[in-house]
């Protein structure tokens, strides 16, 4: 059958996904020279790495299970083939191309990339704050059973056969230390607070700037009791030098993080925590207007976590080992970075906020 229809012609003028894909398309032209370095001039044609990049970020926006899903709803979904740049007849790539790619993309710190590509050109919108941040951090529950946990000396018994046998390790003190999971050894047995249950999680870290709360750096790493001041000095190291203050929670009020943000010429707008010791944070601090507002608008970190946990599937991370699940963690960020710009476009145009 003969069409002259292309998928762009079937999706909406007004459908928030146009806005995205002309800023992810802005981002890949000028990522355009390393994506190409990335790949040999002979050899079998292989998928363009800017397809992969915006399968990544489809995954996300629109909560997809798995790659294998997405292939399957490529094949028919006329938006996705919109927004990939393909024709009607073109056929879905197979979901095995995403694992042969990571390597790739990892290697070639590809997402990092991308990620402060989307930020270039919201800098450009006037949509960044270069003074006032906000961290925070989070448990991600690995792609992992507890069931996995066994002693790192391998004295442990071997696993029932079967499919998912009963395991019985009450009684049995595991810890990091001695203990780690076969499944996943970078997750680290966690919980969030006393009388929780233990999970085997990572620690995603996020700082966002305090003007759009958009996400300008993000982190994953081992889940270990002191990550998240950890993750965030690494991240304001990571940050031009320059005079800015960063809202956290009390989880941060500690000696240590606040002489290392001093030493950064960061102003630690840290919550103060005084439950039984002596706060970190002085009144220097908590006597400017600046603090006020600092610990009110960072409460809007958490709109990010969530956002990532239930639209962006992270609430039980789909990939083994820190370096992959980080690779995610900045493709998620960059999804929820497009969403946010979108929705301040959108706001910004009146006759387009009524429709």
């Amino acid at each position: 059958m003969l069409t002259t229809i292309t998928p762009g012609q079937k999706v909406p003028q007004d459908h928030p996904i146009r806005a995205v894909k002309e800023i992810v398309d802005r981002a890949l032209l000028e990522l355009s020279p390393r994506l190409g370095a990335m790949y040999s001039r002979v050899g079998r044609p292989s998928i363009p790495p800017e397809h992969l990049l915006k399968a990544s970020l489809l995954i996300a926006l629109y909560s997809m299970r798995s790659e294998r899903q997405f292939c399957e709803r490529l094949e028919y979904d006329l938006l996705f083939k919109f927004f990939l740049d393909q024709n009607i007849e073109d056929p879905a790539f197979d979901a095995s191309t995403f694992s042969k790619n990571r390597a790739r993309l990892l290697e070639h710190d590809v997402a990092r990339w991308f990620l402060g590509a989307v930020l270039e050109e919201a800098k450009r919108r006037q949509l960044l704050s270069e003074e006032h941040f906000t961290v925070d951090g989070t448990l991600l529950e690995a792609w992992a059973s507890l069931k996995s946990v066994q002693p790192r000396d391998g004295s442990g018994s071997p696993p029932p056969e079967g499919k998912n046998p009963s395991v019985d390790y009450r009684g049995q003190r595991r810890r990091n230390e001695t203990h780690a999971s076969t499944t996943d050894p970078d997750a680290r047995l966690a919980r969030k607070g006393g009388g929780k249950e233990t999970r085997l999680c990572f620690a995603g870290h996020v700082l966002m700037e305090n003007r759009s709360g958009l996400v300008v750096d993000v982190t994953v790493t081992q889940a270990t009791g002191t990550a998240e001041r950890d993750a965030a000095l690494r991240m304001l190291r990571r940050r031009p030098r320059r005079h800015i203050t960063l809202g956290a929670d009390k989880g941060y009020d500690t000696q240590d993080f606040v002489a290392g943000c001093r030493a950064l010429r960061v102003t630690p707008h840290v919550a103060r925590n005084t439950g039984g010791r002596r706060s970190a944070v002085d009144g220097r601090v908590t006597c400017h207007g600046g603090y006020t507002v600092s610990q009110r608008v960072r409460k809007r970190v958490e709109e990010i976590f969530g956002w990532i946990k239930t639209v962006g599937g992270g609430r039980k991370l789909r990939y083994i080992g820190t370096a992959r699940n980080q690779l995610w963690a900045e493709l998620t960020a960059a999804a929820y970075n497009l969403v946010r710009m979108a929705r301040i476009a959108l706001k910004s145009q009146p006759d387009l906020a009524a429709v």
